[in-house]
């Protein structure tokens, strides 16, 4: 850590910083130069509060030299890591389609779903048995009904499932009905209590963007699940909230080829939140595979405008898979397969 002091710092403030650090167990290394006096912070800065230093007399900016995420960060861990779910690799040269509705509603529904799903030719399938609502009037799920439905239809194709978590005091049921990935939602990117939870197991976790956040936070929230002990990872971006009002969020692909360089996680993508409107599902899907994303969360029904669930953004059984089909020549132009 660098502590970058004022032009006109005196003896009395350097030295309040050294004293500062040796109490945390520092070493400082003073360099005076004509203009500013640079004070280097010797050990492991992630034991350091950058705010602490930042408010000592003299003190005009604090710079870190070591990402505050240890686990998740490339510089730990140079090799892409691949999560092996049900089988299904996750990360590696194969991109991963993860196809299905946003919520579970009937059980017809879903077995209907969970046949177009494998049909297409995806090898995991979604569907919401809890769901996040903004309004409290609108559907928020069938709760542990829909795990059952969710269960029974994804099964009779050996399909994973992959279900949003919203509650620790959910978890249990998530455990018993063997769901094989865990999604955080946006709204619950900094919810550390349920981060902290989810790290305590070995399911693979999706992580989603907070609507807002930054890639540190998002990080760093990924950092509090590689904490309690579960490294099965996988980051999520869903596109983040603007001033734009044409399509639902603003996907920030740049964000995919900037994570993979920050961190060895698979990095995947949900078009249909970030478009809003199923028409944008394709031009999204295909850009995202062109930067290098691991994977896709795409909203598929059976009869989309029946969706008592965001159905503008629902793609039909046939539109999946004419997806697919596009999409294999994108992943063999990089290098990779669907």
């Amino acid at each position: 850590m660098i502590i970058i002091m004022h032009s006109h710092v005196t003896d009395e403030e350097i030295h309040g910083v050294e004293t500062k650090l040796k109490s945390q167990g520092f070493e400082a290394n003073v360099s005076r130069g004509i203009e500013r006096t640079i004070i280097g912070a010797i050990g492991d800065e992630r034991k350091l509060h950058k705010e602490t230093l930042q408010a000592l007399p003299g003190v005009e900016q604090v710079i870190r030299v070591v990402k505050p995420y240890k686990i998740v960060g490339r510089e730990s861990h140079e090799a892409d890591t691949v999560i092996d779910i049900k089988g299904t690799k996750l990360g590696g040269k194969t991109i991963q389609v993860i196809g299905g509705p946003c919520s579970v509603e009937t059980q017809e529904q879903m077995d209907l779903a969970a046949q177009h799903v494998a049909n297409a030719g995806c090898r995991l399938m979604r569907g919401g048995a809890f769901k996040p609502r903004t309004s409290p009037y609108a559907f928020q799920g069938k709760g542990v009904e829909g795990l059952k439905m969710f269960r029974q239809a994804a099964d009779k194709y050996n399909l994973p499932i992959v279900t949003e978590l919203m509650d620790v005091r959910q978890l249990e049921a998530f455990l018993e009905y063997g769901v094989e990935v865990i999604q955080i939602g946006a709204r619950n990117m900094q919810n550390f209590d349920l981060l902290k939870e989810v790290g305590k197991i070995h399911t693979p976790v999706i992580l989603k963007r907070g609507l807002c956040a930054t890639l540190s936070e998002w990080l760093m929230s990924a950092e509090y699940i590689a904490a309690g002990g579960n490294h099965n990872i996988i980051l999520c971006e869903r596109g983040v909230r603007s001033f734009e009002n044409a399509y639902r969020n603003m996907l920030d692909i740049t964000a995919i080829p900037v994570l993979k360089k920050e961190t060895h996680l698979p990095v995947i993508v949900d078009p249909s939140h970030a478009g809003g409107k199923a028409w944008l599902v394709p031009a999204l899907s295909k850009a995202a595979i062109a930067a290098g994303a691991d994977g896709l969360l795409v909203e598929m029904h059976p009869v989309p405008c029946e969706a008592w669930c965001d159905a503008d953004q629902a793609l039909a059984p046939d539109e999946l898979k004419d997806l697919m089909g596009e999409l294999r020549g994108i992943a063999q132009a990089v290098g990779r397969d669907l």
